[in-house]
């Protein structure tokens, strides 16, 4: 069977990419997402996500682009900037204090996470990735994404070596990755084209899909991201019609982090 997770990230990030997930999930496929509390929309997102209840909310870990919680300090701009940090020692942030605090305000803004993953992906890092499944398995949330996509050009080689890492790390906390992930080769070049292309190539089992829809108003147009006429493709290509079509045709169901089965009906 080919179940299909498909998941936004940046929920919190501005009001115009909650609305844009919020109505991905209503009137598309979308059934999950990530949400940021370094965000400056992060109680819009939480209002949203208690008036829809039926939409998955998991936790998308910063260390990358903006604020920490814990001190205030300006996060790296780039994961290579990220990476040069993990080896200073003088004013170095604890990794593990700065994320255990945002899924802490996650939780206390009333939203039981049912997964972690990370912006820009800092959690393929193995130092990092080692601190958020520790977290998984204190918290009692029990998905990570799986950090690379094979779909990626040479993508194939790293992920037979390192998938099996990452997963016997998981597998020692207790902590459950997705059979597969796509969506990351996609960023910024999503539509309705590439999204059909990549369901015809799903494989058997659970699937992670990710991606970052969104409307694109002030907000959004003011932010500091490449990311903004393309959230409206992703959009676009989620509440296609012709999408749920070939879904069907294929034999692909809809999952969610909650039930890795069929949500419930909207």
């Amino acid at each position: 069977m080919k179940r299909l997770i498909i998941n936004a990230d940046d929920f919190g990030f501005t009001r115009d990419v909650n609305a844009g997930i919020v109505h991905a999930h209503r009137e598309g496929v979308l059934t999950s997402t990530t949400l940021m509390a370094t965000g400056d929309a992060f109680e819009d997102a939480v209002r949203l996500a208690h008036q829809t209840p039926s939409l998955d909310v998991g936790c998308h870990l910063v260390l990358i682009q903006g604020h920490a919680l814990t001190t205030g300090q300006r996060f790296p701009d780039t994961p290579q900037e990220l990476v040069r940090g993990l080896f200073k020692r003088k004013g170095r942030l604890s990794i593990y204090e700065e994320l255990q605090a945002q899924i802490r305000k996650i939780i206390s803004a009333g939203i039981r996470p049912t997964h972690l993953d990370s912006h820009k992906h800092s959690h393929a890092f193995p130092t990092i990735f080692r601190i958020v499944i520790r977290l998984a398995q204190e918290f009692g949330i029990p998905y990570v994404r799986l950090p690379l996509d094979k779909a990626m050009p040479y993508g194939a080689i790293p992920c037979a070596l390192l998938d099996p890492v990452y997963r016997r790390l998981a597998r020692n906390r207790n902590v459950r990755m997705t059979d597969h992930f796509l969506g990351f080769r996609l960023t910024g070049s999503f539509d309705e084209a590439s999204f059909k292309t990549a369901l015809a190539a799903l494989q058997e089992g659970t699937t992670e899909f990710m991606c970052h829809p969104g409307f694109l108003g002030e907000e959004l147009r003011s932010a500091v991201t490449r990311l903004k006429e393309s959230r409206v493709r992703e959009l676009e290509a989620l509440t296609s019609p012709r999408i749920r079509e070939f879904m069907d045709a294929t034999g692909v169901r809809l999952a969610t982090f909650r039930t890795d089965q069929d949500p419930s009906p909207r």
